[in-house]
């Protein structure tokens, strides 16, 4: 079972470097327009911005590479329709700000934690995906107490990660070894932008349209800015390094086995970071756990099934009380 989800969780950098993509299906028309006010606060020693709407209790989403808090703008009105859903932009990443930091996960968990203690969410749900995931079993694994309930989708998330190393991974591997290789790395994701310009169109169905594709490009449009894209991938732990990611997964993988909080999964198939394989393994390891398929997709899968999404999150959350 392990190597079909390794290559599954390296799938990403490869198509990136490959070029290959899945072909593009037909999928209802879906609005690229973000129809929320964009709102901004003080967060340590930069700015953070986020979108919301709806009254209630409290829904937290959190987004991951290369994307902002724009993925959830067709999710937030369905969950709006009963709690407060908010989408935050991670540090130097959407409209948030870009201070001199080495962008690192201890670097994004610090910045989301003093949003939060902003914000002043003292009980709420949090919504995860892609590192965005893993940010949140994160957040509720030191805090349990604080999350009432927590949805992912396709996570950089146990058991995709840890990796045991590159050379079980054959091209692929050598794909993730390239991004974490200096120079090599910056000149893909730093001058080349191959994250906005390359994966997040390829793991979509449709075909994002330009609005959509202005959208993700803005926070990126100067190279100095692409920094947090790049550092995302070099944060995977992969042959024991970096020690702190491995560690991560393992702190993940026992909040997973005895949550204190009703968890949720959505997945698509064949997905990439999620496959079967990984969806069974879910079912498995986390007590309690609802699973819900949204259809066929891929990573981003926001951009394919949103309203399905929000319909799902909104139920299950209307169910927990």
């Amino acid at each position: 079972m392990i190597r079909p989800i390794i290559l599954a969780a390296c799938l990403v950098a490869a198509t990136a470097l490959t070029g290959w993509a899945e072909p593009k299906l037909p999928v209802p028309e879906i609005s690229e327009d973000q129809p929320f006010p964009v709102q901004e606060t003080r967060v340590l020693d930069s700015t953070m911005t986020w979108i919301e709407t709806g009254e209630g209790a409290p829904v937290l989403f959190l987004h991951g590479n290369p994307t902002s808090s724009y993925l959830w703008r067709n999710v937030l009105p369905e969950v709006g329709k009963t709690h407060r859903a908010i989408a935050v932009d991670l540090i130097g990443m959407g409209g948030s700000g870009k201070p001199d930091i080495a962008y690192t996960f201890a670097d994004h968990a610090r910045y989301l934690s003093a949003f939060i203690d902003k914000m002043e969410l003292t009980e709420f749900a949090l919504v995860g995906h892609d590192w965005g995931a893993a940010l949140a079993w994160d957040f509720a694994s030191r805090h349990p107490e604080r999350v009432t309930a927590l949805s992912f989708m396709e996570g950089v998330l146990p058991p995709s990660f840890p990796l045991p190393g590159y050379e079980v991974m054959g091209e692929t591997g050598e794909a993730l070894r390239a991004l974490r290789t200096p120079n090599v790395g910056e000149e893909l994701v730093i001058t080349q932008n191959m994250f906005v310009e390359q994966m997040l169109p390829g793991f979509v169905n449709r075909p994002l349209g330009e609005k959509a594709m202005a959208a993700y490009r803005a926070p990126f449009e100067r190279p100095a800015d692409r920094f947090p894209t790049l550092q995302w991938p070099r944060e995977l732990p992969i042959g024991g390094s970096p020690e702190t990611s491995v560690d991560l997964m393992g702190r993940i993988t026992r909040s997973m086995a005895a949550p204190a909080f009703p968890v949720q999964l959505l997945y698509v198939e064949p997905g990439v970071i999620a496959p079967a394989e990984a969806v069974e393994w879910y079912r498995v390891t986390i007590p309690g756990l609802e699973t819900h398929y949204v259809g066929q997709g891929l990573h981003f899968f926001q951009e394919d099934h949103p309203k399905a999404i929000g319909l799902a999150i909104s139920d299950w959350l209307r169910r927990q009380n």
